[in-house]
């Protein structure tokens, strides 16, 4: 999934983005600033292998191994006018959760049980199966799967999300995994060429590239993240790809697109990888969430003409206070309506980018000495930073689901197919999935969809599909074939439960 920038009556909002990739350099870095503040979270270095000259296939072989796609699950929650927008025109073939890993279109008949699921991007960033992606991914999922580029599937765990960052963070049990090299995003700079790897529409691996096109772009609603505004063509199916630099390390995590039509427009968003890796410190230490502090005031970037009118001796230097909010921070402090904040523990803030970076780098109970210009002279004030009660994490309610419907140890209830149907689907047996829950739900199995044979038994009456289990070896991945849309799939389902997303 992916999120879309939305400007006023055109853009679409999408939860999906996609990848792209670029040629590599050699050459050892120094340590980048996040890894200094926290020894305990280390980088892997660059590959030797990848050299000066060998171009993209060079970056493709020797990073695509640590992408991973996440398919989330979560509930049904409706269609919209919005939904049908967003869907893509066009499946590539696959396994059957991942070509029906899109909403259901306005109308569909069996649409009161379903449920939603999506797919992104990740990057391994631990070889004992850590793996970051973009936060809004995983918002109200209550199951995730991790599928590797060399095809074996995990169930995932949720170790932290940092809303507000956009960062969140997944284990799955799997050790000696290849991890993506992790740079620096302070290095970058506008014209810089980058590139991502993901999976838009599911088409896994895909590699595009671009130029930087700005940084430090701050985006209201999408809290205080400078982020990287690219022209890497990013689409639905990979938010929390990675995007690389010219040296093939990573340099930030795919996070929206500003879309008019729900594709590709030219502008892309990525969180720099030094705030990422912040969070991620932030996310290991802290039990999985990130606390954040909130200053309580409206802020305002300051323009030469408002300096002017305060007058304030340097023109473009400090942030403006807009609004002062009742019981917060900054009104403990003494700031007021009309302030213009000059400096925070006496490092100077020249602009709103600046300021808002320093309050996300506070800690809840700590202290601050703001320098503030208030009618024609400087005043000094202690702040103590209050925690943002805004940037918990909720999590999504378990699903809950008769315990009768999953006595086959698949999740399923399942009813005989009427005549009627079967005349019009041309098939001989069949059976009707009433209710899909348990491993069965967790492959993209939904309501309405009809059961035709287990493994190669064809099955027409619910004994014929429990005398089909009963011959199976405990434990081994039954494969079901499976029809919607008079289409024919095969879908392994495994019989161990589920790993859930929470704990």
């Amino acid at each position: 999934m992916a999120r879309a920038l939305m400007p006023p009556l055109l853009m679409t909002m999408l939860l999906s983005l996609a990848g792209a990739a670029l040629l590599a350099g050699g050459g050892v870095v120094a340590q980048p600033a996040w890894a200094q503040h926290h020894p305990a979270v280390k980088a892997a270095a660059a590959p030797s292998s990848v050299q000066q000259g060998h171009g993209f296939s060079a970056l493709v072989a020797s990073r695509s191994a640590a992408v991973v796609e996440i398919h989330t699950l979560r509930g049904w929650r409706g269609t919209s006018d919005t939904d049908a927008e967003t869907g893509a025109e066009f499946m590539p073939d696959g396994e059957f959760a991942d070509r029906l890993a899109w909403p259901l279109p306005t109308g569909t008949p069996y649409a009161q049980a379903p449920q939603v699921r999506d797919l992104a991007s990740g990057f391994i960033v631990a070889a004992d199966g850590l793996i970051m992606t973009s936060a809004h991914v995983l918002a109200n999922a209550e199951e995730a799967q991790v599928r590797l580029a060399d095809g074996r599937r995990f169930g995932a765990r949720l170790v932290g999300s940092d809303p507000r960052g956009d960062v969140a963070l997944l284990r799955i049990d799997a050790h000696g995994l290849p991890v993506a090299p992790i740079g620096s995003s302070s290095r970058l700079r506008p014209g810089d060429w980058v590139a991502a790897i993901g999976s838009p529409f599911g088409f896994g691996g895909s590699v595009t590239s671009g130029v930087v096109s700005a940084k430090n772009r701050f985006i209201g609603g999408a809290g205080e993240v400078p982020y990287i505004q690219t022209d890497v063509p990013i689409n639905p199916g990979s938010s929390g790809s990675p995007l690389f630099d010219s040296r093939g390390e990573v340099v930030a995590l795919n996070s929206m697109i500003y879309t008019g039509s729900g594709g590709f427009m030219g502008v892309s968003f990525a969180v720099p990888i030094d705030l990422a890796m912040r969070s991620m410190a932030r996310l290991l230490s802290s039990g999985g969430s990130v606390p954040r502090v909130r200053l309580g005031a409206q802020l305002q970037a300051l323009t030469p003409p408002l300096a002017q009118s305060f007058g304030l001796p340097q023109a473009t230097v400090g942030v403006l206070v807009a609004k002062v909010e009742p019981g917060g921070a900054a009104q403990g402090a003494g700031l007021a309506m009309g302030d213009v904040v000059t400096a925070i523990d006496a490092r100077p803030v020249a602009a709103l980018p600046e300021l808002l970076q320093q309050i996300a780098q506070r800690m809840p109970g700590s202290s601050s000495t703001l320098t503030y210009w208030r009618q024609g002279a400087l005043r000094s004030a202690q702040v103590q930073w209050m925690q943002d009660p805004g940037a918990a994490v909720h999590a999504a309610p378990a699903a809950v689901m008769d315990p009768a419907a999953a006595q086959d140890g698949l999740g399923l209830r399942l009813g005989e197919l009427p005549a009627q149907r079967r005349q019009l689907l041309r098939l001989e047996g069949g059976l009707l999935v009433q209710e899909s829950g348990g491993a069965a739900r967790s492959e993209g199995i939904r309501a309405g969809d009809v059961l035709v044979a287990v493994n190669d038994r064809p099955v027409a009456r619910v004994e014929d599909f429990k005398a089909a289990l009963a011959q199976l070896p405990a434990g081994q991945p039954v494969a079901l074939l499976m029809m919607r849309d008079r289409r024919l799939t095969y879908v392994p389902v495994r019989t161990e439960p589920a790993v859930p997303l929470r704990p």
